[in-house]
C-alpha cells in the first residue's frame, strides 16, 4: 500500500491502465443549416475540443433522444421545437432580434435556440466562452441574452492622408500598391473572427468612389480604374470579404462621398471626378445609379454609407433628390436585379447635410435606414455632445430610423493605449438615455491612415487588432448592453 504522503513523482506507476475515456458530445444542426449556424457549431466544437471533449458535428431532420446531445438552431426551426418536447426543455419566451436562449435539458443535454440566424451565432459563441473560461459545460444553464443597438459595428479606411498623383481627396482606387493589406485574407479572417468574438454585426469600408474598383458596366465600360489583373483580385477579395463577413452575422456597409465619378468617366467626358458647385445632371445621376445597382446586384449582404457632404455643394433638395432619385433607386434596382428579398442597410452620414430633411422624405421609400453622426471630441464636452451637436442627435433619433452614434478620429489619443471601461460605457449610457441612438459605429482607437498598423515604433509593426484589443472589447461590450455590472476581462 502506498502511503499517501508519499509524492506523485515517488509513487509507482500504473502500467497498462487506460486513460479515462473523454466525453462526448454532439453537436446537432438542422439540415441544410444556414452559414452562420455552422460557423457557430465549428466555434463551439473548438472550444469543446479545447477543454478535453470529443465534439462532433452533425446535421439532422429530427432529434435522436440520444444523451450529451447540444441541438443548435432557431426557435422556430422544427428540429428544436422536437428538442424541446424530447427532452423536456422550457427554454421560455424567445427574446428579441439576434437573442438567444441557452437551456438545459434531461439526458445531459442542451439546446441554443436563438431568434434568428444571428442569434444562434451568439448563442454557440456564448456557451464556447463559457466551456473555454470554466473547462466543461455547466450542468444547470438558462440565459437568455440579446443586444441593446441593433448596429454595432467598426469601420476601416481605404484611404491615405495624402493625394495619388493626378488625383485629389477622397480618390483612391483599391490596388495591391496603394492597399496591400485588403488583399491579405488570413487578415481579414482574423479581423472578422476578433467582429464575432465581440457581437459586432457591422463592418464600415470608407472610400471616395469604390464602385469603379469593383463593378464594370454595360453602358460606361470605360469607368472602370483599375486595370484587368487588379479588377479580378478586386473581385475575388470582396466576394470573400462579404462571404466570410456574412457567416459571422456582419454587414459590410460600404461608405462613399459624393459627387465623385471616377477618373477614366470624367476624362471621358471631359468634366471633372468631383466639383462641390455642380449641379445633379442626368448623365452623372444615371452613372452613379447604374454603378450602385451593379453593385448591389454583385455583392449581397453589403449595404452602403452615403455622405452627401464634404464632396457636394449645398444642403437643399439636391441633397434630397440625389438620395432619393439616385442611391434608393439605385439599392432598388439591384436587389429588383438580383431577386434579393432583404432590404440591406442603407446609413446617411448627416454631416454637412441636412440630415433630417433628407431622412424624413426617403422614409416613405426605403424602410431599412439609418443615420449616423459624430460622437467624439468636435462635439462632446463629459460624456455628451453639445449645442447643436446635441439637438441634430435628438432630432435624427426621434425619426423613424435607427440613429447610430459614430466615435471618430481620435487623433490626440495616438500613440497612446486608452481604454477606460467607466468612460467607454457612461458615453454609451448617455448614446441611449439622452440621445436615444441605438447604434455605435466605432472608428480605430488610433491611426486610422495606416491601418492595419498601429503607430508605435516597434521592430516589427503591431497590429490594431492585437494591440488595441480593449478599444474593441469595451465598446463592444456596452453596445450589446450598456448597463452592465463589471469591466472587461
Amino acid at each position: 500500500m502506498v502511503p499517501d504522503w508519499l509524492p506523485a513523482a515517488f509513487r509507482p506507476r500504473r502500467v497498462g491502465c487506460a486513460p479515462k475515456p473523454a466525453e462526448t458530445r454532439v453537436i446537432v444542426l438542422p439540415k441544410k443549416a444556414h452559414a452562420r449556424l455552422r460557423y457557430g457549431a465549428e466555434r463551439l466544437q473548438a472550444a469543446l475540443q479545447a477543454a478535453g471533449y470529443q465534439a462532433s458535428i452533425t446535421e439532422q431532420d429530427k432529434v435522436s433522444g440520444k444523451s450529451n446531445q447540444i441541438v443548435v438552431g432557431r426557435a422556430t426551426d422544427a428540429l428544436l421545437t422536437q428538442a424541446a418536447t424530447t427532452y423536456h426543455a422550457t427554454p421560455g419566451a424567445a427574446p428579441g432580434k439576434e437573442g438567444f436562449t441557452i437551456t438545459s435539458a434531461d439526458k445531459n443535454t442542451v439546446l441554443v435556440s436563438g431568434t434568428d440566424n444571428s442569434g444562434v451565432l451568439y448563442g454557440c459563441l456564448e456557451l464556447a466562452e463559457q466551456v473555454k473560461a470554466l473547462g466543461k459545460i455547466e450542468e444547470k444553464l438558462s440565459l437568455k441574452e440579446q443586444p441593446e443597438m441593433v448596429m454595432r459595428g467598426a469601420c476601416i479606411g481605404i484611404q491615405k492622408p495624402y493625394y495619388l498623383p493626378g488625383r485629389t481627396v477622397y480618390e483612391y482606387p483599391y490596388t495591391p500598391k496603394v492597399f496591400p493589406w485588403l488583399y491579405d485574407k488570413a487578415l481579414w479572417v482574423k479581423y472578422l473572427d476578433m467582429l464575432a468574438d465581440n457581437r459586432m454585426n457591422s463592418l464600415y469600408l470608407w472610400n471616395g468612389h469604390p464602385f469603379a474598383s469593383l463593378v464594370r458596366l454595360k453602358d460606361y465600360p470605360y469607368a472602370v480604374e483599375v486595370d484587368d489583373a487588379t479588377f479580378k483580385k478586386n473581385e475575388e477579395m470582396y466576394r470573400f470579404l462579404t462571404e466570410e463577413a456574412d457567416k459571422r452575422g456582419i454587414w459590410v456597409i460600404q461608405m462613399f462621398y459624393n459627387i465623385i465619378v471616377s477618373k477614366p468617366f470624367a476624362e471621358h467626358h471631359n468634366i471633372k471626378t468631383q466639383d462641390r458647385a455642380r449641379p445633379i445632371v442626368p448623365l452623372i445621376a444615371d452613372y452613379t445609379r447604374k454603378s450602385i445597382a451593379a453593385f448591389v446586384e454583385k455583392y449581397p449582404n453589403v449595404g452602403l454609407m452615403v455622405a452627401l457632404g464634404e464632396a457636394m455643394e449645398g444642403v437643399g433638395q439636391d441633397d434630397v433628390d440625389w438620395f432619393n432619385k439616385t442611391i434608393i433607386r439605385g439599392v432598388l434596382d439591384g436587389l429588383k436585379a438580383s431577386g434579393q428579398t432583404e432590404l440591406p442597410p442603407i446609413v446617411l452620414r448627416a454631416h454637412d447635410t441636412d440630415a433630417p430633411r433628407v431622412i424624413n422624405a426617403a422614409l416613405p421609400l426605403y424602410k431599412n435606414l439609418y443615420t449616423e453622426a459624430k460622437f467624439n471630441g468636435e462635439a462632446l464636452t463629459t460624456y455628451t455632445p453639445r449645442g447643436s451637436w446635441a439637438e441634430l442627435h435628438r432630432t435624427l433619433s426621434g425619426m423613424n430610423s435607427v440613429h447610430i452614434e459614430n466615435v471618430h478620429i481620435l487623433a490626440n489619443l495616438e500613440p497612446f493605449r486608452y481604454g477606460s471601461a467607466d468612460f467607454i460605457q457612461k458615453s454609451v449610457q448617455a448614446m441611449h438615455s439622452i440621445y436615444g441612438a441605438n447604434g455605435l459605429h466605432l472608428y480605430p482607437q488610433a491611426s486610422y491612415w495606416d491601418w492595419p498598423y498601429t503607430a508605435d515604433k516597434a521592430p516589427e509593426r503591431l497590429l490594431q487588432i492585437d494591440r488595441d484589443w480593449m478599444w474593441y472589447k469595451a465598446w463592444s461590450r456596452y453596445a450589446w448592453k450598456a448597463n452592465r455590472p463589471g469591466r472587461p476581462r
